[in-house]
């Protein structure tokens, strides 16, 4: 029996150990007074900024082309937004037995974040699986992200963490939505810059995310949320998250296959349905969350860093996998072989 070859060296996310850099900065340095309210202004302009380079770069052709593999679209989303904010649901009962409030507040934003487009690309490429679906399912979830995420957190967050209120669904729309639709607006006369200058406005997006981070942490580390964070409880967290991950893995994988599709559109499945996007997640809990965004996003750090560790070991091992029509070839060929009349002795 063929043994699964783990990778030498499992996807430490670089820009993961620049967040975590950024928390540290913001326990010793935290802004305070005049520097908390400038934090707090350059946070909501990144935010205002990250969202309507999303709008801009997403392709609306693209998405109406990839339509057409509309069943495999709505499984990612059921999944996304159905499944996943279940499981959510669910682990209430884990308070407050494992999980503070807070925490499970984070766990429960976590389940409601759409799904990440760049590694469930990556992932589904190095396991053979169908590429371009990835990119649709991955940016019909960001799309759809947008306005169900914030009415998830309205509905099944309420007041108990954020204080998510109709001030909150305010700034949402005025941080987030209006931004993408001008985006989108102003696509045809910016894509093409943004094609150019991609590098350049990736690192755009990253530091605008750690300025979110360090206005969070900052409001978190000055409002002293750290001392209800104790080592079991976050030891915990880590437990309930990767079993939440090893569910909906399996449940993406075989779900896809009940569902009929075949092992490309499984691959494409299992990692964009069982993902959630960072970079997403946590623009929009600086505005659901306000000062408590600091132990509402760290479920989904720790999160984001399991997905890619666990989905590197599985990509790398469905790329082993014979293609199926490779196989049907090979059975064909022993078919043949055994047909095949055995040569007379002279």
């Amino acid at each position: 029996m063929r043994r699964p070859h783990l990778p030498a060296r499992l996807p430490l996310d670089p820009y993961i150990l620049a967040l975590l850099a950024t928390v540290g900065l913001a326990a010793l340095v935290p802004a305070r007074g005049p520097a908390a309210t400038a934090a707090d202004l350059a946070s909501t302009a990144a935010v205002a900024l990250l969202f309507f380079l999303y709008g801009a770069r997403l392709s609306t052709r693209e998405a109406l082309d990839g339509l057409r593999h509309w069943r495999l679209h709505l499984t990612v989303l059921a999944c996304t937004f159905v499944l996943f904010p279940l499981l959510g649901l669910a682990a209430r009962g884990l308070v407050p037995g494992l999980l503070t409030a807070p925490l499970y507040g984070g766990l429960l934003f976590l389940c409601l974040v759409p799904s990440t487009v760049q590694s469930s690309i990556a992932f589904t490429s190095i396991a053979r699986g169908n590429v371009p679906a990835a990119i649709c399912a991955g940016s019909f979830s960001s799309l759809a992200g947008i306005v169900l995420t914030p009415l998830l957190a309205a509905g099944l967050l309420g007041g108990d963490v954020g204080g998510f209120s109709l001030d909150s669904l305010l700034k949402i729309t005025l941080q987030l939505l209006l931004p993408f639709l001008l985006g989108q607006a102003l696509r045809p006369w910016v894509g093409g810059f943004l094609v150019r200058h991609k590098q350049v406005l990736g690192h755009v997006d990253r530091g605008s995310i750690l300025l979110v981070v360090y206005a969070a942490f900052s409001a978190g580390v000055v409002a002293g949320i750290w001392h209800q964070v104790s080592l079991p409880r976050l030891a915990a967290l880590m437990l309930v998250e990767a079993v939440l991950l090893a569910v909906m893995l399996l449940a993406t994988w075989y779900g896809a296959a009940r569902l009929g599709f075949g092992r490309a559109d499984r691959i494409a499945i299992q990692f964009a349905g069982s993902k959630k996007s960072l970079a997403a997640g946590l623009p929009m809990a600086s505005v659901l969350f306000g000062a408590h965004a600091a132990l509402a996003v760290l479920p989904l750090m720790l999160f984001h860093q399991m997905q890619l560790m666990v989905c590197a070991v599985i990509a790398r091992r469905r790329a082993q996998d014979p293609l199926p029509e490779l196989a049907a070839d090979r059975v064909a060929d022993v078919s043949l072989a055994r047909e095949r009349p055995a040569p007379r002795a002279r």
